[in-house]
């Protein structure tokens, strides 16, 4: 199966640009998706998003991912530290999953220190802003 990834962005995300700049940057998430999708391209690997403020619709489009992504890019918002739900989605599918963080969680409030998504990720990037989601594009199209 050619690589394709779902980039899967979840609560908050769609007020990036506008939501704490100081933390989050001034990009927008269609910024990101554009970024992404151009990157992905580059590599040879088609990338569609998908952004919900809602858990279930999460663990929906993941579910719905199984054979039809090789791939998720996922920033899970605040479901990082709460969603076993999301978690088990994840475990469901096929898909390698890398976990993507704009701000660096493990130098904010301690509750953003534990990750449900970590370690079952086939990789991790945190703290590297929106260059955080090219490195996770990068790392797929290295993948075997």
């Amino acid at each position: 199966m050619k690589k394709s990834i779902l980039l899967l962005n979840g609560p908050n995300l769609n007020l990036l640009g506008m939501r704490e700049p100081e933390t989050y940057g001034s990009q927008t998430l269609a910024d990101v998706e554009a970024l992404c999708k151009e990157h992905a391209e580059k590599h040879g690997i088609t990338l569609e998003s998908f952004q919900s403020n809602h858990e279930g619709v999460l663990v929906d489009t993941i579910q719905q991912a199984k054979g039809v992504y090789t791939h998720i890019v996922m920033n899970p918002g605040a479901y990082t530290h709460t969603s076993i739900a999301i978690r088990d989605a994840i475990i469901g599918v096929e898909a390698k999953v890398y976990e993507v963080h704009i701000s660096n969680v493990y130098e904010r409030e301690e509750f953003r220190h534990h990750s449900y998504i970590s370690d079952i990720a086939k990789g991790t990037i945190v703290g590297k802003g929106v260059p955080g989601y090219l490195e996770a594009i990068d790392q797929i199209a290295e993948d075997k």
